[in-house]
């Protein structure tokens, strides 16, 4: 199909082409032979005269066009594959539509069992491919990427509906069977114990309970840094360090980990646990229903309290 001269066919090998800012990547993702997508993209220069992608040193890059054309050839390509999944009806014992769903692990380890027990509980046949979460996961939901964002309020993008799952509060965790087993645990004491943290992998990230710590002015006594907020707990086992993590991941991990858990000594605001998906996809049955699915398993977790 062409409009206005341009094979619209070339959009979606322009689209792969500038978000990959390579050719032979974006011929892999498209099931294309790299002398095909070198084709195609000749093809694009010609039609906007532009080379659209430029050899810098060993990698390619764009140009101030393509640059200004990427967000709306995505937007254009997002609508219709919005159209397209869009059916009026939507049967999950029937359907075996894949979701793409945008979890941290923490989310993985706390709610995600439910979920997918509440699928099983329903009859549901649909596929699920969870994704870890990148420093602005939101993106991946602009893109079409991801089907669902499941993150804290404060990594949401105010340009798509979302909703509160539900919310959660830290608490202090320590090996039971070490020096903090039964202590007092005051401010005082909160900032001169070591502290086990986690560091998300993005460059430059950190947690969110450091930030709004750093707000306060309370300082940590840094001795052990992971990746992984569902190993932070059972990194305690056996050592003198503790940790502040979520109430819920704090239980779950009690239940095979010995740890004693205390209340904070000061007062931080209650994590805010959220959904988002795009906003082409609000009428969208499949959405609707793993929303659905998404605000009963929470509903579940906070009747575990």
């Amino acid at each position: 199909m062409r409009f206005k001269k341009l094979d619209l066919n070339l959009l979606v090998a322009l689209d792969h082409m500038l978000a990959l800012q390579s050719v032979s990547a974006a011929a892999e993702k498209m099931f294309m032979s790299q002398s095909a997508m070198s084709n195609a993209l000749t093809r694009l220069r010609t039609y906007f005269d532009d080379p659209l992608l430029v050899q810098v040193g060993k990698r390619m890059e764009l140009t101030p066009r393509a640059e200004a054309m990427q967000p709306a050839i995505r937007d254009i390509l997002v609508r219709v594959e919005a159209t397209i999944d869009t059916q009026p009806e939507f049967d999950p014992t029937i359907s075996t539509r894949a979701f793409n769903i945008l979890v941290s692990d923490y989310t993985l380890r706390v709610l995600m069992p439910i979920v997918v027990a509440e699928m099983d509980r329903q009859g549901a046949r649909v596929k699920l491919n969870l994704l870890s979460q990148r420093e602005t996961p939101f993106l991946m939901l602009e893109r079409g990427d991801a089907d669902l964002l499941v993150t804290p309020d404060h990594f949401i993008s105010p340009n798509h509906p979302s909703t509160l799952l539900y919310e959660d509060k830290y608490v202090v965790l320590a090996c039971a069977k070490g020096p903090y087993a039964d202590v007092e645990m005051d401010l005082d004491l909160y900032q001169a114990a070591p502290h086990a943290i986690m560091i998300p992998p993005s460059a430059g990230a950190k947690p969110a309970e450091s930030l709004v710590l750093n707000n306060l002015g309370i300082t940590r006594n840094v001795e052990l840094t992971t990746f992984s907020f569902s190993a932070l707990p059972h990194l305690l086992a056996g050592t003198g360090r503790i940790a502040t993590v979520h109430a819920h991941l704090a239980k779950v991990a009690m239940k095979t980990t010995p740890l004693v858990q205390y209340e904070l000594p000061f007062e931080l605001e209650t994590f805010k646990q959220n959904m988002q998906w795009h906003s082409y996809r609000d009428h969208d049955p499949g959405i609707i229903w793993l929303r659905d699915v998404f605000l009963k398993s929470a509903l579940i977790l906070s009747e575990r309290d």
